[in-house]
């Protein structure tokens, strides 16, 4: 059935995007969309330009949104019952509560059935896009409303387990940047009671503590030799979760160009630093002695004086932020964050048998993150080979007794 037959609602800002500020309502971009997901918004409209934007229609709690161009055809269920902005490039569909259940949608789009029609439909070479009025005639498999209810079901519950892992990764990631900031800023750590704080540069600090700088204490952008006989695990910028130590997805490529790491180290965005989130991910998914490349736009942060953990936990640091956001030079939408100023940063350190018990401390939550995101990589690829034979009706669950209650929470 015709996207156009199947929609109760469309609404499209394409073209438009509304005046920013800097708090507010969240608004949905094409690149917070990905992979089924929307990730946490960093950018806002005003209420006042809410009330007066959001004049083709609001967004509600399971409406399906659509990507029409860089990229085109990501895809994503609207969870949310607070209010959101949609910006250009996104399209709402609000399909018809008798034939079609929102969550199969979800499902029927990310399928490479519908993928490919979408691209059949699309417009331009260099940024493929497809217009409103192409979407409408996008072809979408609608089986009857039972049968997608137990096809959102099976595939709803893969994804219901990779979000459980996502929440616990969060807690783990602020778990270690508490133990981090109450040590190392805070200087609430072990033995700290017969510790007198002393002056410094920095203010006060604990004595036998001393101000060094990141070049002096981490190796940026190390050079190493790659493999010549051998694929190389090449990590481009998208695979890296703002706000996050994850290190989403990697490919395989043959002697890649870019930034050289092993595990252990921390890849700093050039061109996403903020205080709140920005893309800074941790390498431990290599094996033992493995080289990976990524992005010509990430800085490698090898430790050396400080451990691994260390040196991860201080890139995300507000002072850390701040100076790399402060560094940033080029013209309008492609500044840089400059290494140097990476290198001139200034931080307290302790001597190496309180870091190494730091590292102990927090190594295992590190572990278990991994762990976690090796997990959903697996969750994934299952889902992944199941959803197309569930939406094309290769596999034929109209027979199965599948609880499909749980869907309308």
């Amino acid at each position: 059935m015709r996207v156009e037959e199947l929609a109760d609602r469309i609404i499209d800002y394409r073209g438009k995007t509304p005046p920013k500020s800097a708090a507010g309502v969240p608004l949905i971009t094409a690149k917070v969309i990905k992979g089924g997901r929307i990730s946490q918004p960093n950018e806002f409209i005003s209420e006042d330009t809410y009330d007066t934007w959001m004049r083709r229609g609001l967004p509600q709690q399971w409406d399906v949104l659509v990507t029409t161009e860089a990229p085109l055809g990501e895809v994503a269920l609207l969870r949310t019952a607070e209010r959101i902005a949609l910006a250009q490039r996104v399209i709402l569909i609000r399909g018809r509560s008798d034939i079609v259940d929102q969550r199969f949608l979800v499902y029927a789009f990310q399928s490479p059935l519908v993928q490919g029609r979408l691209q059949a439909r699309a417009t331009g070479t260099t940024v493929p896009g497809i217009k409103q009025s192409e979407l409408r005639q996008v072809d979408v498999p609608l089986p009857p409303l039972d049968t997608q209810r137990k096809i959102a079901a099976a595939l709803s519950a893969y994804d219901e387990l990779v979000e459980n892992n996502l929440r616990r990764i969060e807690i783990l990631e602020e778990m270690a940047q508490a133990v981090f900031r109450e040590w190392f800023v805070n200087f609430r750590f072990p033995g700290r009671e017969d510790v007198p704080l002393v002056d410094s540069e920095l203010g006060p600090i604990p004595e036998d503590w001393r101000i060094t700088t990141v070049g002096d204490s981490i190796d940026l952008n190390p050079r190493v030799r790659l493999p010549r006989d051998q694929p190389v695990r090449f990590v481009p910028m998208g695979s890296l979760i703002e706000g996050s130590m994850v290190i989403d997805a990697f490919e395989s490529r043959d002697r890649p160009s870019g930034s050289q790491f092993r595990n252990g180290d921390t890849l700093l965005a050039r061109i996403t630093p903020s205080l709140e989130n920005g893309k800074t991910g941790f390498v431990q998914f290599l094996a033992d002695g493995e080289i990976g490349c990524g992005s010509t736009e990430f800085i490698t942060m090898r430790p050396s004086a400080v451990p691994a953990t260390f040196v991860y936990l201080l890139a995300r640091t507000d002072d850390f932020r701040q100076v790399a956001i402060n560094s940033m030079v080029g013209a309008s939408g492609r500044q840089r964050v400059q290494e140097a100023a990476v290198a001139a940063h200034l931080f307290p350190c302790p001597d190496r048998s309180l870091l190494d018990r730091f590292e102990v401390s927090v190594r295992p939550m590190f572990m278990l993150v991994e762990n976690l995101v090796a997990q959903n990589r697996n969750l994934r690829a299952t889902r992944d080979l199941l959803l197309p034979k569930l939406v094309s009706g290769e596999i034929d669950v109209s027979d199965l007794d599948v609880d499909t209650e749980w869907l309308a929470s």
